[in-house]
């Protein structure tokens, strides 16, 4: 896919979201690894994002990750900044920090080598809801870009899944 296709499909999921959220009165907070506050900048690209976004934490460091997100030391020292737990207690972080419905995060290896252990194209997103938190594990391919961006279309579809079980139907 090219970079273009990658940026419509990227702007065309943000509005969807964007629609969504606004349209169940639903607000949203990001917390950020490897896509460096991708997710929040193409939802804030959305016309009416203001209605939804609550806020965003770009949390590239561990100690970030700990001690503005409140994610466990012990977890990231026990397994690493790449991890489905570390995901979903990102995502319940920005959910707390910002006072949103929901909370999204991302972590991964975007590459170009492997790091703590984990292959290049290992992400997770996490989501945060006021039900819990759940994550997903992906496996992307591609290069440093590729991956960012897939990661980011990823938390996309996730967060419109988190409103379709909110009650939204695009």
């Amino acid at each position: 896919m090219t970079s273009l296709h990658r940026s419509i499909n990227l702007h065309h999921l943000a509005e969807e979201a964007v629609t969504g959220a606004i349209g169940l009165g639903v607000t949203v907070a990001t917390a950020e690894s490897l896509t460096a506050g991708m997710v929040a900048a193409v939802l804030a690209d959305t016309p009416g994002a203001s209605g939804m976004l609550q806020g965003g934490v770009v949390s590239y460091q561990n100690t970030v990750k700990a001690e503005v997100l409140g994610v466990p030391r012990e977890l990231l020292d026990t397994v690493g900044a790449v991890d489905g737990q570390v995901a979903e207690a990102m995502a319940e972080g920005a959910r707390r920090i910002c006072g949103a419905d929901i909370g999204v995060s991302t972590t991964g290896v975007a590459g170009p080598e492997p790091h703590g252990g984990k292959d290049v194209g290992s992400v997770y997103i996490g989501v945060a809801t006021a039900e819990g938190s759940t994550s997903y594990g992906y496996s992307f391919e591609g290069t440093r870009p590729e991956i960012r961006g897939q990661a980011c279309a990823a938390a996309l579809q996730r967060l419109l899944e988190a409103l379709a079980a909110k009650g939204y139907r695009a």
